[in-house]
């Protein structure tokens, strides 16, 4: 999920090169999200494995 984050990123970097205005704004609004809801996935992850061993 974190490589759909950078993913994201980078087109919206690109967007911004070819002065594609709509597209760099939803994939920029869009990376943050995704990054916060990996690192929740990422939390929980490690939080479940530390309680079941």
């Amino acid at each position: 999920m974190l490589g759909w984050a950078l993913t994201l990123l980078i087109v919206a970097f690109a967007a911004a090169v070819f002065a594609a205005g709509g597209m760099a704004v939803a994939s920029a609004g869009v990376a943050p999200i995704v990054s916060v809801i990996a690192l929740a996935l990422f939390v929980h992850s490690l939080t479940a494995r530390r309680i079941k061993s």
